[in-house]
C-alpha cells in the first residue's frame, strides 16, 4: 500500500514536471525559459489556473447541450435555462479578462512569453472577438440587433465556439498515463456522436415547430396536437429519430412529411454517410499514425514502471527513469530533435554548427586554457549536446571513466557517497566540466553528478578525446598541466590526495594521456622523463618558444633530469628563440650543481648571446652574475642582439660600480653601438658626473673626441623607469632661429619620441663647463629614431611566457606583433599595474607591458 502511495506521489511530481519544465533551451544557449514571470502574470502551469480551466470545461459541456436545445425548443427565454446561461457567461467573461494576464509558450522560439503587450496582441488576433460575442447575454443582444435578427435561438448557437476547450482537454487526457488511452479515445468518439445526435434532433424539431402550418409536419403525423405534450417528451422523440437516422435503421414510425423535413433528412443522411466513412477511415489513421508516438511513449513508461516494480527498484531510480523518458518524448513530439538533426548532416556542416554554438563556451573551460585553436575545433566537433531532467544522475561515483561533460545551461550537484550517506561537495555552473579526472587519469569517477533542474550538457567520449589529443602532444601537455594546477588550487584534502595519486601514476608511466618531455622537465619528474625517453622521444624536443627540454631542466635546477637528458644525447649548447643557452638558464637560477654538470659536459656560455646576458646582469644590478659570465668564458664587452653593450646599459642605470668593473674587463668607452653612440658621449650627454670623472681618469678624452656621433642625433639614454626625471635638451640659438623655435627650445613633433632608453627628449641639456655644446642639426633630431627594447606578455596566454621585442612605431603595430607571437587577437596594451596605454610615446625602454583582449 505504501509502495502504491509513493508511486502516486511520484507520478504527480512527474506530471507537474512535464508541464512546468516544458521549455527547453536551444543548443548552446544559456537559457531560454524564465524561471520567474513578471508581477501579475500567471503561468499556464499554475495549479490554480489549471483548476479554473477544468471548471470551465464543465461549463462547456453544459453549453454544448443547452445551445442546440435553446435553438430547437425555445423561442424565447424561459425557465431556469436563461439563468444558468448568464451564470456561465459571467464565468467566461472573467476568463476573458484573465487571459490578458496569462503567459503563453512561443513554440517557434521555445520560450515563455510574459510581456503583457505581446499577450494582448496574440489574444486579440486569435479568439478574443469570438469569446466576447459568445459571452454577451442573449437578452442584451436581442435589444441591440434589428428586428429580423432578434430571434432568441440564433444567439445560442454562437456559444458553441467554446467547444475548442473540450478538444484541448481530450488532447491532455490522451497523454496522461494514469488514465486508459483506450477509454479516453472511446469517450471522445461517444461525445462526438452524442453531440451530432443532439444537434440533429434539435434542428429537426426546429423545422417542424417553426412552420406556420404544423399539420403537414412529422409532429402532426406522429403526435397530432403536439402543443399538449411536454418538452421532455418532444425532446425524447427527436433524439429517437436522430439516432435511428444516424444508424440508418429507422423510419418505420417517424419519418419526414414536409418538404423541408425531407430535404433536411436527406442532407442529414448524406452527412451521416460522410461522417461514418470519415470516422472509420481517418480516425483509424489518426489513432494508428498520429498517436503512435504517444502510444509508444505510454508503452515505454508502462514497461519502465513494470520493470521497477518487478525488480523492486527504489522510488528515486524509478522517478529518474520516468523523468528521462518523458524528456525524450517531449523533445521528439515537440520537434526538438536537435542532435538527431545534426547527425543527418555532412560532417563539415555539423562541425561548423558545433563550432558556432559551442566554441565560445568550450574555449573558457579551464581544462583547455592555452591549447591550440586546431585542437579546440576538433574537440568541439566531437561533442554532443544532451538534455537531462531534474534530479537525474549524469555520472555515478566509482563509474568507469567513459565520458566527460561540460555544463551549457542548468545546474548540477557533485555528490559524494560515503557510509551510506550522500553529501553535496560542490555545484557546477555554466562552463564547468565534470568527469575530467576519471577520463584523463583513467580512474573511477570521483563523485555522483546529479542535475538540479533541466540541464543541457556537452558530452565528449574518452576514445574520441584521446584520438584527437594523441596527434597534438603539446596540447595534451597543456591540458594535463591545467588539470594538475586546478587540483592544486582547490586546496581541498580530497583533491590533495587525488593530486598525489595522479603524480604517482605519472612517475609510474601509467597514464594514457600523451605527455611531452617538456612537461616532465617542467615538473622535475625524472622518473616520468626516463619513461618517455625510453619510448624513443627526442631529447632535444622544444616548446613553442624554442626552449629545449634541457633549457627547462636547467632553469628548474633538476640535476637528475639533466643527467638523463645528457645520457640520451641532449645538445648542451642549443639556443632558444631569444638566444639563451641552458648554461645561462642555470646561472640565472643560481643552480651551481647544474652549472658544473653542464660545463663538464661541454656547455659554453659563448654559444649564446653573451652581450645580451651581460646587459641583463647589468639591468638586474648583479655584479656576481657578470663575474660568473666571465668565469665561464663569456666576453661582457660584446654587443648584444640590439646593438648595444653592457657598458651602455650600466651608464643608463647610473651604476658606477658595474661601470668600473666593465672598464677593468677591457670595455672600450669609445666603442660605438649600432646607433653610433659611444659610452663617453652617452655619459657626457646624460650628465653623469661621477662616471665622466671615472672615464677621464681611466681613459682621458682626446681633443678630437666628439660628444655626438657624426651620423646620429645627440640623444640621451633615458632612465629605465617612468618615474625618472626627463633631461632637458639644449638647442643653440642659431638652430632655434633656423627652425622657428622660441626660447631656445625645439618644437615637439609627433614622431619625435620613439623610445626611452636611447632616444630624444624635449628639454634643456646642461652646458659643459668652459664651452658650449656641439652644433645640433634639427632635421636629424626630428627624423632620426633609436629603437627601444621592451618586454611583453599576454594576459590570456600566461603559460607562453614573456617576449623581449623592439618597440614599434604605433600601438596597432605592437598589438599585431603580439598577436603573431601569442597566436591570439589582442585589443589593448596595459602596464604591469593595469593602467591602459593609449599612446606609443608614453612607453619607455625596458618597460614591461601586458597585452590583453578587449574582454579583459
Amino acid at each position: 500500500m505504501e509502495k502504491e502511495m509513493e508511486m502516486d506521489r511520484a507520478d504527480d511530481k512527474s506530471s507537474h514536471y512535464s508541464i512546468t519544465s516544458a521549455i527547453l533551451p536551444s543548443l548552446g544557449a544559456h537559457t531560454n525559459c524564465k524561471t520567474k514571470l513578471r508581477p501579475y502574470i500567471i503561468s499556464p502551469s499554475n495549479p490554480r489556473y489549471r483548476a479554473w480551466n477544468a471548471y470551465l470545461v464543465l461549463l462547456v459541456f453544459y453549453t454544448a447541450w443547452a445551445s442546440p436545445f435553446q435553438f430547437g425548443f425555445l423561442d424565447r427565454p424561459r425557465g431556469i435555462i436563461p439563468i444558468l446561461d448568464n451564470i456561465a457567461n459571467s464565468f467566461f467573461a472573467i476568463d476573458i479578462v484573465l487571459t490578458f494576464f496569462v503567459a503563453y509558450l512561443d513554440k517557434s522560439a521555445c520560450s515563455m512569453i510574459d510581456d503583457p503587450k505581446r499577450i494582448a496582441l496574440r489574444y486579440t488576433k486569435s479568439g478574443f472577438l469570438f469569446d466576447v460575442i459568445s459571452t454577451i447575454p442573449s437578452e442584451l443582444m436581442r435589444k441591440s440587433m434589428p428586428y429580423f435578427l432578434q430571434s432568441y435561438e440564433y444567439f445560442s448557437i454562437l456559444r458553441l465556439w467554446r467547444l475548442r476547450r473540450v478538444s484541448a482537454m481530450f488532447a491532455r487526457l490522451e497523454k496522461n498515463r494514469k488514465i486508459s488511452y483506450f477509454g479516453v479515445r472511446v469517450l471522445k468518439l461517444i461525445c462526438v456522436t452524442l453531440f451530432a445526435v443532439h444537434c440533429a434532433g434539435c434542428f429537426y424539431y426546429f423545422l417542424a415547430a417553426r412552420k406556420q402550418d404544423t399539420s403537414k409536419t412529422w409532429l402532426s403525423l406522429a403526435i397530432g396536437n403536439h402543443h399538449d405534450r411536454s418538452i421532455s417528451d418532444l425532446y425524447v422523440m427527436c433524439m429517437y429519430w436522430s439516432i435511428t437516422t444516424l444508424t440508418t435503421t429507422g423510419y418505420g414510425d417517424l419519418h419526414a412529411v414536409a418538404t423541408e423535413e425531407m430535404i433536411f433528412t436527406m442532407l442529414y443522411m448524406l452527412f451521416d454517410l460522410g461522417l461514418t466513412a470519415y470516422l472509420i477511415g481517418n480516425m483509424t489513421n489518426l489513432v494508428v499514425h498520429g498517436t503512435s508516438k504517444t502510444r509508444k511513449f505510454r508503452d515505454t513508461i508502462q514497461a519502465a514502471s513494470s520493470f521497477a516494480q518487478r525488480n523492486k527498484l527504489p522510488v528515486r531510480l524509478e522517478e529518474q527513469m520516468i523523468a528521462h523518458l518523458r524528456l525524450r518524448h517531449r523533445t521528439d513530439s515537440e520537434g526538438l530533435q536537435q542532435q538527431e538533426t545534426l547527425e543527418t548532416l555532412p560532417k563539415a556542416i555539423r562541425s561548423g554548427i558545433s563550432h558556432y554554438l559551442f566554441y565560445p563556451l568550450v574555449d573558457k573551460v579551464y581544462l583547455f586554457h592555452g591549447v591550440s585553436n586546431d585542437l579546440l575545433f576538433q574537440l568541439v566537433s566531437e561533442m554532443k549536446a544532451e538534455y537531462f531532467p531534474p534530479k537525474e544522475d549524469v555520472i555515478l561515483q566509482n563509474e568507469a571513466p567513459t565520458d566527460l561533460y561540460i555544463l551549457v545551461t542548468g545546474a548540477v550537484d557533485l555528490i559524494s557517497h560515503k557510509n551510506g550517506m550522500d553529501q553535496v561537495v560542490g555545484e557546477l555552473k555554466m562552463g564547468d566540466v565534470c568527469g575530467e579526472v576519471g577520463v584523463l587519469c583513467c580512474r573511477p569517477q570521483l563523485f555522483n553528478v546529479r542535475t538540479k533542474k533541466v540541464s543541457q550538457l556537452l558530452r565528449l567520449d574518452r576514445s574520441s578525446f584521446f584520438n584527437i589529443v594523441k596527434t597534438n602532444i603539446g596540447d595534451g601537455t597543456i591540458i594535463m598541466n591545467n588539470l594538475l594546477q586546478h587540483l592544486k588550487e582547490r586546496r581541498d584534502p580530497m583533491m590533495t590526495a587525488i593530486l598525489a595519486d595522479i603524480e604517482h601514476m605519472l612517475t609510474q608511466g601509467r597514464m594514457d594521456m600523451p605527455l611531452s618531455l617538456c612537461f616532465a622537465a617542467n615538473r622535475g619528474d625524472d622518473l616520468l622523463l626516463r619513461q618517455l625517453l625510453k619510448k624513443g622521444m627526442d631529447p632535444n624536443e622544444s616548446d613553442s618558444s624554442g626552449r629545449t627540454v634541457l633549457h627547462i631542466a636547467a632553469s628548474k635546477g633538476s640535476v637528475e633530469c639533466i643527467l638523463l637528458l645528457l645520457d640520451f644525447g641532449a645538445h648542451p649548447n642549443r639556443k632558444d628563440s631569444e638566444g639563451n643557452v641552458p648554461l645561462w638558464d642555470a646561472m640565472v637560477g643560481k643552480h651551481q650543481a647544474v652549472i658544473k654538470l653542464l660545463v663538464d659536459n661541454g656547455a659554453k656560455i659563448s654559444s649564446g648571446d653573451v652581450g645580451q646576458f651581460a646587459s641583463f646582469a647589468v639591468e638586474q644590478g648583479s655584479l656576481d652574475l657578470l663575474k660568473e659570465i666571465i668565469k665561464y668564458g663569456g666576453d661582457v664587452t660584446l654587443l648584444n642582439s640590439l646593438g648595444t653593450t653592457a657598458l651602455h646599459t650600466a651608464i643608463s642605470e647610473e651604476n658606477v660600480e658595474i661601470v668600473k668593473f666593465l672598464l677593468e674587463q677591457g670595455a672600450d668607452i669609445d666603442k660605438a653601438d649600432v646607433h653610433g653612440w659611444t659610452p663617453r658621449a652617452l655619459a657626457e650627454f646624460q650628465g653623469h658626473k661621477e662616471i665622466k670623472e671615472l672615464f677621464n681618469l681611466m681613459q682621458p678624452a682626446s681633443k678630437e673626441t666628439n660628444v655626438c656621433p657624426p651620423e646620429a642625433p645627440c640623444a640621451p639614454y633615458l632612465m629605465k623607469y617612468q618615474s625618472d626625471p626627463a633631461i632637458p635638451l639644449f638647442i643653440p640659438e642659431e638652430t632655434a632661429r633656423e627652425t622657428g623655435s622660441s626660447n631656445g627650445r625645439l618644437r615637439r613633433r609627433a614622431s619625435f619620441f620613439q623610445n626611452s632608453l636611447i632616444g630624444f627628449v624635449a628639454a634643456r641639456q646642461r652646458h659643459h663647463e668652459g664651452g658650449g655644446g656641439p652644433d645640433y642639426s634639427s632635421t636629424k633630431i626630428a627624423n632620426s629614431r633609436i629603437p627601444s627594447r621592451i618586454t611583453i606578455r599576454c594576459l590570456e596566454k600566461a603559460h607562453i611566457g614573456r617576449r623581449a621585442v623592439l618597440l614599434p612605431d604605433s600601438i596597432k603595430e605592437l598589438l599585431d606583433m603580439g598577436a603573431e607571437k601569442f597566436g591570439i587577437s589582442l585589443a589593448k596594451v596595459l602596464t604591469e599595474d593595469g593602467a591602459l596605454i593609449e599612446d606609443i610615446e608614453v612607453i619607455r625602454d625596458g618597460d614591461h607591458l601586458v597585452l590583453a583582449t578587449s574582454e579583459n
